[in-house]
């Protein structure tokens, strides 16, 4: 009789462990673009860990970096489909699906941490509708380091951007070769040495931190920091996964994406100029602008801003004037 009451004891602590332990623990699947030396997946797999601890292990995310589960292209419709729980992208990538979401990455308007930082808060609140439309929810987001422009070898103006193949990654780099006279070419960031090397583009605008990544030194000899905006990721989760969260672990994971949000924007801004230095480290030369280049890539501002906003229509009118306030 004693012995069958331990057992029925063992069974039910056995059960009750159980229970409260790994059968409630959910695991997310996260597929992000860039690879782990990248401070954007460093930041996220923080993040990770981060919602790990404040959910007691409830919440597990297996973070799936340079594409390697999902491609960049497909990550957004992944994680509305139900592939995926959540992602990180770059939000421009989806400029032509919205004007929204190209806002971040129209030249010349915000060229600071600053200026980014305040254009990211006036909008906020449109792009969290935007993606709650579209079954998302919005974590955090935060800004590449300010874009400069990589060349085989220097030039003096816009105009010698004639003719060559420009590497587009998205709506706004595409319409900035259109501008220039340059050839638009499709490539992402996992693909920047191999296209260069191959003579696919010769000419591109992104950070210097892709450029790190890239090891731009081996196919190109000039870097202008023309600063010409600064681009955002976004980590969102689907809808449904977050509406299936009690309070206290919405909360958690909330809180989780403020660190990270915090902690990517103070950590880019630090690694800027450690990252135009470790260009100019390899052999390249890191030059400030011509007044003739910095002046047609202005004018190109202007155009573009114009159609930004006449394209986002009354929304995106109050946001420009937000931001200008």
């Amino acid at each position: 009789m004693l012995t069958s009451t331990r057992y029925r004891l063992g069974a039910a602590a056995v059960a009750l462990a159980l229970a409260s332990g790994p059968a409630l623990a959910e695991t997310w699947d996260m597929p992000t673009p860039y690879p782990d030396g990248n401070f954007h997946t460093q930041n996220v797999r923080q993040f990770a860990d981060d919602v790990k601890a404040a959910t007691n292990g409830k919440i597990q995310i297996t973070v799936h970096s340079n594409g390697s589960l999902i491609k960049h292209p497909e990550i957004k419709r992944a994680v509305q489909s139900g592939q995926a729980q959540l992602g990180e992208v770059l939000i421009s990538s989806w400029a032509n699906e919205d004007p929204l979401y190209g806002l971040d990455s129209v030249p010349f308007l915000a060229t600071d941490f600053a200026s980014a930082k305040k254009l990211y808060q006036v909008s906020k609140p449109y792009l969290e509708k935007k993606l709650e439309r579209q079954k998302l929810k919005l974590l955090y987001s935060v800004a590449w380091p300010p874009q400069g422009l990589y060349v085989k070898q220097e030039i003096a103006s816009v105009a010698d951007l004639k003719g060559q193949k420009f590497r587009a990654y998205n709506p706004a780099t595409t319409r900035i070769a259109e501008l220039t006279g340059a050839v638009p070419t499709k490539i992402e960031a996992a693909e920047v040495a191999q296209a260069f090397g191959t003579g696919i583009v010769s000419a591109m605008i992104t950070s210097a931190a892709t450029g790190v990544d890239s090891k731009a030194w081996d196919f190109v000899k000039v870097y202008y920091d023309v600063q010409a905006w600064l681009p955002r990721n976004m980590v969102f989760v689907s809808l449904d996964v977050w509406n299936g969260l009690d309070d206290a672990t919405k909360k958690a994971v909330q809180d989780a994406a403020a660190k990270a949000e915090a902690r990517g924007w103070d950590g880019w801004e630090k690694k800027t100029a450690d990252l135009n230095k470790a260009l100019a480290d390899n052999g390249m030369k890191v030059l400030a602008p011509p007044a003739a280049l910095k002046d047609g890539f202005a004018e190109v501002g202007k155009t573009m801003t114009a159609e930004w906003q006449k394209a986002a229509g009354s929304d995106g009118e109050a946001i420009v004037a937000a931001f200008r306030k």
